[in-house]
C-alpha cells in the first residue's frame, strides 16, 4: 500500500475484542473519550448497560427516552402509560414526571429492541398487551425457538429479532379495537411492514392526534431497516405491505408521527408520502405486479363491481340505496395472504386488513355493506367477514350447510377452514330464491371444490351472472378448468352436478373466485360436463374399492369436535360420527386411544349408519386433575387422541384422530 498506511492482519480473537470494547462504549452512560488513544474503563462484570439519553418532553403530557428503541410515557396525572419498553430504563425517571404507577405497557412489534426489558415489567407486576397477531412471540417465544428452522432456511423473516424467554400477556391488541385508558381511546390501526403483525397506536395527547407507528418510518423518506422487508427469499412482501400500512395511516391524518427509531416528525404526511412512494419505486425495481395499495375494483355492470386482484376476488352489488352485498371477501392481495399464513402460530388465525372499501364509497356511492355472502366455506374467501361484522353491523347469510364450519370453526378438519367463530343471520336453502333490495337470487347448492358451497344466481343490469366461487375457473382458451382437494369432501359425481346448474342457468357471466369474470357459452358448459364425466371414470378406474367415494374422502369416520378444549379434572364432549358412503348400512365399533390415566365413557361405543346417511354417537372424555404434560411439567398443552375401529367384524385400526387442548395452570 502506497504513503503511510500500513496493513496489519487482525486475529480472530482480536476482532472479537475490538467488537466487544466498541459495544461497550456505545453503550456506557455519559461516557466521553479520555485521550486521543485511551480506553473507557470497563464496568463491572455485572453491571447492565443502561441508554445514555435521559428523557425528554414532546408536549406537556408526552415524553421520550431513547432507549434500546424510542420508549414514549404519555402521562395522567399520576399515572402513566408505555409505548413499547426498550430496557426498562425508563423506569428509573418516573419520578421526574410525577408518576407513581404505570398502568400499561404496550407494543407496536414482537423485536427485542422493544421488548428486552419486559421481564423487568414482570417482576413490577406491570401488565402487557402485544399485537394480537404476535402473541406467540411473547408468552411462547421459547416454544418458538425450539421450533424455528435454521438449516435450509427460505423463510427469511426477522423473527430471529424475538425475545429468548416467555413474557406473560395481560391483553391482546386486536386490529382497529380502542384500547382505553383512564379516558383516552387508542386506536389501533394495522400497519405490517417492518413485522407482518406491527401495528400502530393513534390517540390524542394535548389536542393533537399522535401515531406511535413502531418502525414503520424512520424519518421522512427513511426506513430504520431494509432487511426487515423481506420475509421469504429473494422477495419483498414487507415492501407491498409498508406502502399499504403507510397510505392507511395517512388517511387517519396524524399531527405528530413517533416512531421506534429516530425523532418524532411533525405534520409527517409529507415524509410519510415520500417513503410510500420511495418503496413504490423500489418494489416496482423487481416486480411487475401491482402494489396491494394500487389495485382497484372495476365495474362489470353498473351496479356490479369486481375486486378481481385481491387473493380472491370479491364482489359488490350496490343497490339504488347504496347499500351494499359483498360476494366473498377475503384477503387483501397474494402478497398479503402468503406473508400472514406464514407467520400465523400454531393457534391462531390469518391476519385480515381493510381493503377496497375507500373505492367503493368514493368511486362507486357505496355508503354501507348490509349483508357479506361467501360462495363457500374457504378462509380466503370469507377472512374479512368478521370484521365486516364487527366493525360495520355487516349480517352474514350462508349456505345451510356451512352453518356449523363458520359458528364453530374447531368441529371438523377440512381443507382452509376459517380460524374464529362467525355468526351466521340467515341460511340459504338449495334452489332458494331471495330478494335483497331490488335485486333477486337464486342458491344452488353446488359442491365439487368443497362439499360446503354454492352458486349464487341473479340478473343485473339486464345480465345473468353466476358466482360460481371456486367451482369452475377460466383457463386457457375457451376452457373452463377446475381443481380437486379431497379433504374438502369431494364425491363422484360432484362437478357434474355444479356444472349443470350454470348450464340450466345458462349465464352471459361467470363471477368465478379467482380473477377476472368472463363470458360463458353452452358450448364452454358443456365441454366442462364431458370432463367432469371423464373425472368420474378416472376415480373408477384408479380406486380398489368397488365403493367409489370410500377413497376420496379422508374423513368419512371423524371425531368432533376436532380441536377440542379440556381442562384437568372436567370432562369433555365428542361424537364418533360416520358418513356411510358405501351402498350398504355398515356396523362400527369405537374405542378411544388416550394418554394415560384418561378415561372414556362408555369405554367402547357402536354406531350404524345407512347408506347415504351421516350417523354419530356421543363419548365423554375426562382428562385427570392431578394430569401433566410428559417432559414440561405444565398442565397445559396440545394433545392427541385416536378412535380405534371394527367394520362389520374388519379391524381398521385408529382411522381417524382429534386434538384436545389442555388448557391449566402452571406447576
Amino acid at each position: 500500500m502506497s504513503g503511510s498506511h500500513h496493513h496489519h492482519p487482525v486475529s480472530r480473537r482480536g476482532f472479537m475484542r475490538g467488537a466487544l470494547a466498541a459495544g461497550e462504549l456505545t453503550a456506557a452512560a455519559g461516557a466521553s473519550a479520555q485521550s486521543e488513544a485511551g480506553a473507557l474503563p470497563e464496568p463491572a462484570a455485572n453491571e447492565p448497560f443502561r441508554p445514555a439519553a435521559k428523557p425528554r418532553g414532546i408536549s406537556e403530557n408526552l415524553f421520550v427516552l431513547e432507549d434500546t428503541c424510542n420508549v414514549y410515557l404519555i402521562r395522567d396525572g399520576s399515572h402513566g402509560l408505555l409505548i413499547d419498553f426498550g430496557s426498562g430504563a425508563m423506569l428509573q425517571h418516573l419520578g421526574e414526571f410525577g408518576i407513581q404507577r404505570i398502568d400499561w405497557i404496550l407494543h407496536t412489534h414482537f423485536h427485542r429492541d422493544q421488548a428486552q426489558g419486559d421481564p423487568l415489567a414482570v417482576t413490577q407486576r406491570i401488565p402487557i398487551g402485544v399485537p394480537a397477531h404476535e402473541r406467540h412471540l411473547f408468552e411462547d417465544a421459547e416454544n418458538f425457538w425450539r421450533n424455528r428452522r435454521i438449516f435450509e432456511l427460505y423463510n427469511m423473516k426477522n423473527d430471529f429479532f424475538s425475545l429468548t424467554q416467555n413474557v406473560p400477556v395481560a391483553a391482546l391488541l386486536r386490529d382497529y379495537d380502542t384500547f382505553r385508558w383512564r379516558g383516552h381511546e387508542i386506536f389501533i390501526q394495522p400497519t405490517p411492514g417492518h413485522t407482518p403483525g406491527s401495528i400502530s397506536f393513534v390517540t390524542e395527547v394535548d389536542s393533537r392526534k399522535v401515531a406511535f407507528s413502531g418502525d414503520l418510518m424512520h424519518s421522512p423518506g427513511k426506513v430504520h431497516t431494509l432487511h426487515d422487508l423481506q420475509y421469504y427469499y429473494q422477495e419483498h412482501e414487507g415492501v407491498d405491505l409498508s406502502v399499504y400500512s403507510l397510505r392507511e395511516l395517512i388517511r387517519l391524518k396524524p399531527d405528530v408521527l413517533c416512531p421506534s427509531h429516530g425523532a418524532e416528525v411533525h405534520d409527517p404526511i409529507p415524509g410519510m408520502t415520500s417513503l410510500a412512494e420511495k418503496l413504490h419505486d423500489w418494489w416496482h425495481f423487481w416486480h411487475v405486479s401491482p402494489l396491494t395499495s394500487d389495485q382497484q375494483p372495476v365495474a362489470i355492470t353498473p351496479r356490479l363491481i369486481a375486486h378481481p386482484q385481491s387473493t380472491s376476488t370479491f364482489y359488490a352489488i350496490i343497490s339504488e340505496s347504496g347499500k351494499a352485498l359483498f360476494i366473498d371477501y377475503g384477503s387483501a392481495s397474494w402478497s398479503f395472504f402468503q406473508a400472514f399464513l406464514n407467520s400465523t402460530d400454531t393457534f391462531g388465525r390469518i391476519r385480515f386488513v381493510e381493503h377496497g372499501l375507500g373505492e367503493l364509497r368514493a368511486r362507486h356511492g357505496m355508503k354501507s355493506i348490509d349483508v357479506a355472502i361467501p360462495t363457500h366455506m374457504h378462509d380466503d374467501h370469507l377472512n374479512g367477514f368478521p370484521h365486516l361484522a364487527r366493525r360495520y353491523g355487516t349480517k352474514v347469510w350462508c349456505y345451510e350447510n356451512m352453518i356449523d364450519i363458520l359458528q364453530n370453526p374447531r368441529g371438523r378438519n377440512l381443507g382452509c377452514i376459517l380460524g374464529e367463530p362467525l355468526r351466521v343471520d340467515r341460511p340459504l336453502t338449495n334452489n332458494e330464491t331471495f330478494r335483497w333490495e331490488e335485486f333477486e337470487f337464486k342458491a344452488m347448492y353446488a359442491p365439487g371444490h368443497t362439499n360446503y358451497q354454492m352458486t349464487l344466481m341473479t340478473t343485473l343490469d339486464g345480465k345473468r351472472v353466476a358466482f360460481t366461487g371456486d367451482a369452475f375457473m377460466s383457463g386457457a382458451g375457451d376452457e373452463l378448468r377446475h381443481n380437486l382437494i379431497y379433504r374438502n369432501e369431494v364425491k363422484s359425481g360432484d362437478h357434474l352436478r355444479s356444472i349443470r346448474n350454470v348450464l340450466d342457468f345458462e349465464p352471459h357471466l361467470i363471477a368465478p373466485g379467482h380473477g377476472q369474470p368472463f363470458d360463458v357459452s353452452r358450448k364452454m358448459s358443456e365441454a366442462f360436463a364431458a370432463r367432469a364425466m371423464r373425472q368420474d371414470e378416472f376415480f373408477r378406474d384408479l380406486i380398489a374399492d368397488s365403493d367409489t367415494d370410500v377413497g376420496l374422502d379422508p374423513g368419512w369416520a371423524h371425531l368432533y369436535p376436532y380441536q377440542a378444549i379440556a381442562s384437568p379434572g372436567q370432562s369433555t364432549q365428542f361424537e364418533f360420527r360416520v358418513r356411510n358412503l358405501r351402498r350398504k348400512p355398515i356396523n362400527l365399533q369405537m374405542m378411544l386411544v388416550l394418554p394415560k390415566g384418561w378415561r372414556s365413557s362408555p369405554a367402547r361405543v357402536r354406531v350404524r349408519a345407512l347408506p347415504g346417511e351421516t350417523a354419530a354417537v356421543k363419548v365423554s372424555v375426562t382428562v385427570p386433575s392431578s394430569w401433566r404434560a410428559p417432559g414440561t411439567g405444565l398442565a397445559s398443552s396440545r394433545v392427541a387422541i385416536a378412535a380405534d375401529v371394527m367394520m362389520d367384524g374388519k379391524y381398521l385400526g385408529q382411522i381417524a384422530e382429534a386434538v384436545v387442548d389442555v388448557r391449566g395452570k402452571k406447576v
